[in-house]
């Protein structure tokens, strides 16, 4: 069995690491914690059109997925980049889609694979907020097997990282669709935006700890970079060894995930998130949200005080990190869901 990304893996990494360069994030970032959404939304677009959306729809909805190594490859990617947006609740909300099907699945899943929409998502289980719902074309929620279009976002909360709003949507909202399906497809959504989430946090951890690498090697104390103290590379090497062991654990997700789609009798788009994939995309999740935030405080404490500033970029990273690990299934919940599967 071949555990190593395929060579066209890699290059679509590359890719979009590219695009995402070019995008200059940061500045993305300011204008999307201002409330102007325009250029966030421009950036979206220009990810549709490299297919990063298209990775979780099925064919019949104009998709190519589901695809989930490649989610995975492209959400490391968005981590990094620390791209504004309901990313995880997007994906997950394609999943939930397509497992209902009708109607509401043929209106609104070719407008995200295309970039016309992007939408938010709140599951029970999860807690009640939707991230980046004022900047979302749709809320949808699940209730039991009832799947709703939240009639208006609600009123927003407060949130550690200002460039992802916290909403409560507004109770109510027509059924759009019901029964059976859209309790299974919900279970596989939260799985989906977990396994998403995980990537998120990996990628930003990646940032953080290559952002730290490259300031230690420059900030110099008694005549040498302090990048050479002993203490500073046990810190980082400790950082690093938790993204790296995260890696495998996000990878084997994605690769419980895809035969969990693949198997006899499943259609594209209507895995129910088996206990053994669920396990599986909880210990991607708790491993990685661990690390990255693990991550956050080794960047935040060897770039001492000038972490906290504004001014400097990292702060949007440090600010995401904590968030992404506990966002779709906090670190105790995760844990307990595995010993469960």
């Amino acid at each position: 069995m071949r555990f190593l990304l395929t060579d066209e893996q890699r290059e679509f990494g590359r890719s979009l690491d590219a695009l995402l360069t070019a995008a200059d994030t940061p500045a993305v970032l300011r204008a999307w914690a201002a409330g102007d959404h325009g250029p966030g939304r421009a950036l979206w677009g220009r990810l549709a059109d490299a297919g990063v959306f298209a990775l979780t729809v099925p064919e019949a909805y104009g998709g190519v997925g589901p695809l989930p190594v490649e989610a995975a490859v492209a959400c490391v990617e968005l981590g990094r980049h620390a791209v504004p947006g309901p990313v995880a609740e997007t994906l997950g909300a394609t999943v939930l889609l397509a497992g209902a099907g009708g109607p509401v699945a043929e209106e609104w899943l070719p407008g995200i694979v295309s970039g016309a929409a992007a939408v938010s998502l709140t599951l029970e289980g999860y807690g009640p907020y939707a991230p980046d719902a004022d900047a979302a074309d749709a809320v949808f929620t699940v209730t039991g097997d009832e799947l709703r279009l939240a009639p208006d976002p609600g009123e927003p909360s407060a949130s550690a990282d200002p460039a992802r709003r916290l909403f409560r949507p507004e109770p109510g909202g027509a059924p759009v669709a019901k029964g059976p399906a859209v309790r299974a497809a919900a279970r596989a959504a939260g799985d989906t935006a977990a396994f998403a989430t995980a990537a998120l946090a990996l990628g930003c951890g990646e940032e953080l700890l290559r952002a730290t690498v490259a300031y230690v090697k420059q900030r110099t104390q008694f005549g040498v970079p302090v990048g050479s103290f002993q203490a500073v590379k046990h810190r980082l090497a400790d950082t690093l060894l938790g993204l790296e062991f995260a890696r495998p654990l996000l990878y084997g997700a994605a690769a419980e995930l895809a035969s969990e789609v693949s198997r006899p009798g499943a259609g594209a788009g209507s895995a129910e998130g088996s206990p053994g994939a669920g396990a599986a995309v909880a210990a991607a999740k708790v491993t990685a949200g661990e690390a990255g935030y693990a991550a956050a405080r080794t960047a935040l404490q060897l770039h001492g005080a000038i972490g906290y500033t504004e001014e400097l970029d990292l702060a949007w990273w440090l600010r995401r990190a904590r968030p992404l690990r506990d966002a779709w299934g906090t670190p105790s919940a995760c844990r307990a869901r595995v010993l469960a599967g």
